[in-house]
């Protein structure tokens, strides 16, 4: 497989040095710096009309042929740069030879999405309180694996994806929809209306999950990494669980109890 030519900085169709700006990036006036080759494939996989720029490494070229034959096509400019360009167009030494600028998807709101959710068993991961980028990529991954229908994030909440989040997914932050909640007490409200019950998971003095019957219609909230669930918001749920273990730790780190709590909910209600 040859290399592209090194002519111009920029390879494009006709020559041009880049793709016309869409007016949909005006409107959504935010693009994402992603890296990792999951995470980019996923996202040329589902929404290749998202991708504005691609830098890869010459090693990278024969894996990433298909995007690079759209990238001449379409017009967008792509870039095969050296090692200490990635890392730092990355900001990391785990960009897995491929970074690309991305259009940021839009973010839902929940009653939109709620009037487009199908009946029948559905599982969501409320983060309230998670903020790390490498467990929020991670609670991605599974949920992506576990067929989680969406990660409903708080108002005031300023997590969001980002490049270290989208390669830790590998790929999953293009599965699970990411979802805006408005008042608190609103929300409760509309998700019981959807039918929805509201599971709080703590650390210690919940319920053993394992010994509960898992409704099929369900929303497992999740708290911050190191202070664990609101208190208040534990007690206006349906349910609050616990994972039993050996006491050996205090508990799971979120992003490994958030696997577990799916695995269970998936367990019971198989035929999602």
């Amino acid at each position: 497989m040859t290399r592209p030519p090194r002519q111009s900085p920029w390879r494009s169709r006709g020559g041009d040095d880049e793709r016309p700006r869409d007016p949909r990036s005006e409107r959504r006036g935010v693009e994402l710096r992603i890296h990792g080759l999951n995470a980019v494939r996923a996202v040329f996989a589902r929404r290749p009309d998202a991708i504005r720029k691609l830098y890869l490494a010459e090693a990278r070229i024969p894996q990433l042929q298909p995007l690079l034959a759209w990238c001449v096509k379409q017009r967008v400019g792509y870039r095969v740069v050296d090692e200490p360009d990635l890392q730092k167009l990355a900001a990391s030494a785990h960009h897995e030879g491929v970074v690309a600028d991305i259009l940021r998807e839009d973010v839902h709101s929940l009653t939109a999405w709620l009037r487009e959710l199908p009946v029948g068993p559905c599982c969501a991961l409320w983060l309230a309180g998670v903020g790390n980028p490498h467990n929020l990529g991670a609670i991605l991954r599974s949920a992506a694996h576990f067929g989680v229908a969406a990660l409903l994030l708080p108002k005031h909440s300023p997590l969001a994806l980002s490049g270290a989040a989208a390669r830790v997914a590998e790929g999953g932050a293009e599965a699970v929809p990411l979802v805006r909640l408005g008042r608190e007490d609103n929300v409760f409200a509309q998700l019981r209306g959807a039918g929805f019950a509201l599971a709080a998971t703590l650390a210690r003095d919940g319920t053993d999950l394992f010994a509960v019957d898992l409704p099929s219609r369900l929303v497992y909230l999740i708290g911050a990494e190191g202070e664990g669930m609101d208190v208040q918001l534990a007690a206006n749920c349906d349910l609050r669980l616990s994972i039993p273990g050996s006491g050996a730790v205090e508990s799971l780190n979120v992003a490994s109890a958030t696997s577990v709590l799916l695995a269970q909910w998936r367990c019971v209600h198989p035929q999602r």
